[in-house]
């Protein structure tokens, strides 16, 4: 892999009972952690979601009720997947929008304090979309000369996900070789939570991201609404999100 590593990466990938990070539970989670010497170990895990998988989501990934009615549940797993990914940056394949913000709501639903935030985070598929705009299917027949076979099984994906990315950093001579440089260009955006709801403008004040204040402040938005911070808490927002906000608004108090 022609990349600079100073600490573990960790390529990781889910397969869930849904798209919605703030409803959807993990049903499996499979997790590839590369160590700076090269060497390089593999863990799979069927989760129990404790919700109905819908057959449309099994139909996908091939994974039923029946098959996780006696799987651990995530909360019974926690402690074991933080200790995988506590010293590694992440990555994934559309891990930013999708897989890094689901795995920030479990571990919040499970009691874990674990932040996310303080790593890099690398998404092979925004380098391949930036690169060569096609599906992880495409990318690995591009870049590797091989055909998926098991797609969306979480451990077939996320071989396959990791092969690209060194095929990548092989294929472009202008791709920086340091983990930090990787991670800024796979970023899609300047997000403060993972669902985009907050971001960061050129000064790094941070912005609201939807609704009838967008482009707003988010300090001008508490002073002007007092109401805003709890309608945040009552309605559904990612579990992140509102710990974001939770964390925003006792500052705007604390300097009022």
């Amino acid at each position: 892999m022609n990349i600079k590593i100073k600490k573990p990466i960790v390529f990781f990938d889910l397969e869930t009972t849904g798209i919605n990070p703030s409803t959807d539970r993990i049903v499996e989670i499979s997790i590839l952690k590369v160590f700076p010497n090269g060497n390089e170990t593999i863990k799979t895990y069927r989760i129990n979601p404790e919700i109905d998988i819908p057959s449309e989501s099994s139909a996908i990934h091939g994974i039923t009720n029946e098959d996780v009615k006696d799987s651990p549940t995530f909360k019974m797993l926690v402690k074991e997947i933080i200790n995988l990914i506590d010293d590694a940056d992440l990555a994934g394949y559309n891990s930013n929008k999708f897989d890094i913000p689901l795995l920030a709501e479990e571990l919040l639903r499970a009691g874990s304090n674990f932040d996310l935030k303080k790593r890099n985070f690398i998404d092979v598929m925004v380098i391949f979309m930036k690169k060569e705009p096609r599906n992880l299917e495409a990318a690995y027949k591009f870049y590797c000369n091989k055909e998926l076979e098991n797609a969306h099984s979480a451990e077939a994906d996320i071989k396959a996900t990791y092969e690209v990315f060194k095929a990548q950093t092989h294929y472009y001579d202008d791709l920086d070789t340091d983990i930090e440089s990787i991670s800024k260009y796979s970023s899609q955006n300047n997000a403060v939570d993972f669902a985009g709801r907050l971001i960061y403008d050129e000064n790094e004040n941070i912005i609201v991201n939807f609704g009838k204040y967008k482009g707003k402040e988010i300090n001008s938005v508490f002073q002007k609404d007092s109401s805003y911070y709890d309608w945040i808490q009552k309605n559904d927002f990612p579990l992140y999100t509102k710990k974001v906000f939770t964390e925003l608004y006792i500052k705007f108090k604390q300097n009022q």
